[in-house]
C-alpha cells in the first residue's frame, strides 16, 4: 500500500497494493493493522455504507459533529467520481481549506478522512458506486453540511454547475463562514 499524506494535517491519499493475474486481481481494502502502523491511525470501523449514483449527482458536503464525528475510509467500486474534503476542524493548520481527487474503480486509490472533514463527491462517469467504511454510526441529529460551491471554499467542480445534480437538503447549506463548527483540532 502506498500512502501520501495530504496537506490537510491528518488526511491519506491511499493506493493499495494490487496482485493482478490471468483470473483477475486481489488487494487489501483495509488493514487495521497498517493503518495503525503505517499511518498511526487507530481505525475501527463500525458501519460500512454503499451508494449508487448517475452521472452528474453531487452529494455533498457532509459531515456529523461531535462527539458523533466519523473517519471514513472511501472508495469507488464502479466508475469514476470526484472526491472532495474540507478541514473543519479549529485551530488546524489546514482549516478551512480542502483537497479534492478523482477516484476510479480502475486505481482502486482511496481516500482517509478524519474526524472533523466535510466530505462529499460528483459522480463523473454515467454511474458510479461509492464504498463507505465508518468508525461511528449515522446519527440524522448530528449531520451538517457545507455549501458545495461556497466561493471561499473555492472548489472547482469537474463539471458545470449546470450538470450537477443536488438533494433539497444538500441545496440548503450555508457557506463554510456561516458555520459554527463543534471539531477541535488535537495534534
Amino acid at each position: 500500500m502506498k500512502v501520501k499524506e495530504l496537506e490537510l494535517v491528518g488526511a491519506y491519499a491511499i493506493q493499495p497494493r494490487l496482485f493482478k493475474d490471468s483470473r483477475g486481481y486481489f488487494f487489501e481494502w483495509l488493514n487495521t493493522d497498517r493503518f495503525k502502523s503505517e499511518l498511526g491511525v487507530d481505525f475501527k470501523p463500525v458501519q460500512f455504507n454503499s451508494s449508487k449514483s448517475s452521472k452528474g449527482v453531487l452529494r455533498g458536503m457532509h459531515f456529523q459533529n461531535d462527539p458523533r464525528s466519523q473517519n471514513k475510509l472511501i472508495a469507488v467500486t464502479q466508475g469514476i467520481i470526484q472526491d472532495v474534503v474540507i478541514d473543519c476542524r479549529a485551530g488546524s493548520p489546514s482549516f478551512g481549506k480542502h483537497y479534492s481527487e478523482v477516484l476510479t474503480e480502475g486505481d482502486k486509490n482511496q481516500l482517509f478522512i478524519p474526524r472533523g472533514f466535510a466530505h462529499g463527491f460528483l459522480v463523473l462517469s454515467d454511474k458510479a458506486e461509492i464504498f463507505y467504511a465508518i468508525d461511528n454510526f449515522y446519527y440524522p441529529e448530528s449531520e451538517g453540511g457545507v455549501m458545495y460551491n461556497d466561493p471561499e471554499i473555492g472548489i472547482k467542480w469537474e463539471l458545470d454547475d449546470s450538470e450537477i445534480i443536488l438533494s433539497d437538503k444538500d441545496k440548503l447549506y450555508k457557506p463554510f463562514l456561516d458555520k459554527d463548527f463543534n471539531f477541535k483540532y488535537n495534534d
